[in-house]
């Protein structure tokens, strides 16, 4: 062998030494961390192109972007479904919501829960391994048994599933009742002014969003213009409570510093928080703090109110020297929306922002952009920095924890164990992957198949500006060639039309 060779091999064998080291160091570090803290900071109907280290130039999310670069940025991670309910539902169950027949809209305030207390959760799994466990933020998931007294403690709710603290939205933001839950009782509610909620009928003489337009701050539509709250009209209809009702400029501050108090109280143990944000969900109402801070009206303002939020919390664990031992997850629930009932100037106020990025559809879509969502996964000396373009869901982080905690996993769950992924210790994603909206869609690698369906969603989704995807045909699409999903392959590649629908068949019956 010559001295050149001789150099070369050496390097080589230097090199793969090295890689093999770090390696090596990353995996002790696991082991030695066996209980990370676990963070899930959940935004809401934020877009893929809502982040500025995704593409946006019209709002800078400087908070999100540092969360970026100090870990992993996922390209091609997904919600579990379109829409609210149904997400979080396959985020702390590890099961489609279709399984429920909770796909589509999100529940009412009146809903009971939908999450059943004979399985195990996500966050029981935590408390059974020692965990402190909190929810904080928007619930959506339903509340006691059907037959709800606003005016006691509510049971069932997340303290049955496995979480030792809440404090919670009930529903959404633009659904009555509109007050906060702190371990299931009603905040500042007074026992002489009782809550009574309907959604069928008016409650008193409490003046309605359709009656008395001019009460409102913005206008609304029939769906949203019931009870006012706040000068917002709402879903549904509510009397008493005024010294419990909200004020959704707050919702940031509050969930940020009942958040901080958690993770202020638990951090001697380990703890799994799920920060789930009001925002950017409408109705929206951002702090005065964050009014005008870009050029979109107050969907641009509540994009910068979320990355405050992430700031706070991400500063926080830094500045109690728990960074090194927790594991963040910053993702949205589904895809963008602009009109969702409320005009409040976010279409005419979008300028050249793109909140679905490159992609088609949005929040309740069967296209890329109903699911596609903005996910960071952050780690110091765990994580590998950078970004992946591995096929992920949200419903696989309940297997990916569990594998990471060493319990056993759940069988039935539909979800899979990617730690390796979502720590990028691999590029290799999911081979298949549903994308639930109203109905159940197929991504196989870089395939993506919707069934022809008889549902249209023409009285109201196109109000809104988002393309389905629902036909009446058969939809296949490369998205290698053809992000945007424009090109339908389906007449051309009638086999693999056959083979994914089995594929998907299968799936939404097993």
């Amino acid at each position: 062998m010559d001295i050149s060779m001789y150099k070369k091999s050496l390097i080589l064998t230097l090199i793969i030494a090295f890689v093999l080291s770090c390696q090596k160091k990353n995996s002790d570090n696991v082991s030695k961390i066996e209980k990370p803290n676990i963070i899930i900071l959940y935004a809401n109907d934020l877009g893929y192109g809502d982040v500025s280290c995704y593409g946006a130039t019209q709002v800078n999310t400087p908070n999100i972007d540092q969360l970026a670069a100090e870990g992993l940025k996922f390209t091609d991670a997904h919600s579990a479904a379109a829409s609210s309910t149904p997400s979080r539902y396959a985020l702390l169950t590890g099961k489609y919501a279709f399984r429920k027949k909770a796909h589509g809209h999100s529940l009412s305030g009146t809903d009971p829960l939908l999450i059943d207390l004979t399985n195990e959760t996500m966050p029981l799994m935590f408390h059974n391994a020692g965990y402190a466990t909190a929810v904080i933020g928007m619930w959506n998931l339903g509340l006691g048994d059907g037959e709800v007294n606003w005016n006691e403690r509510i049971s069932p709710g997340p303290l049955e599933v496995g979480f030792d603290y809440s404090y919670i939205i009930p529903a959404t933001g633009d659904r009555v009742p509109c007050v906060l839950l702190e371990n299931q009782e009603v905040v500042n509610l007074n026992p002489k002014d009782p809550i009574t909620v309907s959604y069928t009928s008016p409650i008193g003489d409490e003046p309605k969003a359709y009656e008395h337009p001019e009460l409102l701050r913005y206008p609304s539509d029939r769906y949203h213009s019931d009870a006012i709250v706040n000068g917002v009209g709402r879903i549904g209809y509510m009397s008493g409570g005024k010294a419990a009702l909200w004020r959704e400029e707050n919702f940031a501050k509050i969930f940020t510093e009942k958040a901080k108090g958690f993770i202020g109280k638990s951090k001697g143990e380990p703890f799994f928080l799920y920060l789930a944000f009001h925002g950017i969900h409408g109705p929206r109402l951002p702090h005065d703090d964050f009014k005008g801070k870009t050029k979109m009206g107050p969907r641009g303002d509540a994009i910068v109110e979320i990355d405050w939020c992430v700031g706070e919390i991400v500063s926080y664990i830094k500045a109690l020297g728990l960074a090194k031992n927790s594991l963040i997850v910053f993702t949205s629930d589904n895809g963008p929306v602009l009109n969702d009932g409320y005009e409040d100037q976010s279409v005419a106020l979008l300028g050249n922002h793109k909140p679905s990025g490159p992609f088609r559809g949005g929040k309740y879509s069967a296209y890329e952009a109903g699911t596609r969502v903005p996910t960071i996964v952050y780690w110091p000396e765990i994580v590998e920095l950078g970004t992946s373009d591995a096929l992920v869901s949200q419903i696989d982080l309940y297997s990916s924890f569990a594998e990471l905690l060493k319990v056993p996993r759940n069988e039935e769950l539909d979800g899979e164990n990617m730690l390796s992924t979502f720590l990028g210790k691999t590029k290799i994603g999911k081979e298949c992957l549903i994308e639930e909206s109203l109905i159940v869609s197929l991504r196989k690698n870089n395939w993506k198949y919707i069934p022809a369906t008889e549902i249209t969603a023409e009285d109201w989704l196109p109000q809104k500006g988002i393309e389905g995807g629902f036909q009446s045909s058969p939809q296949l699409f490369d998205l290698n060639e053809d992000i945007s999903e424009s090109n339908n392959l389906a007449w051309k590649y009638p086999k693999m039309v056959i083979e994914f629908d089995q594929i998907l068949k299968k799936i939404t019956k097993g």
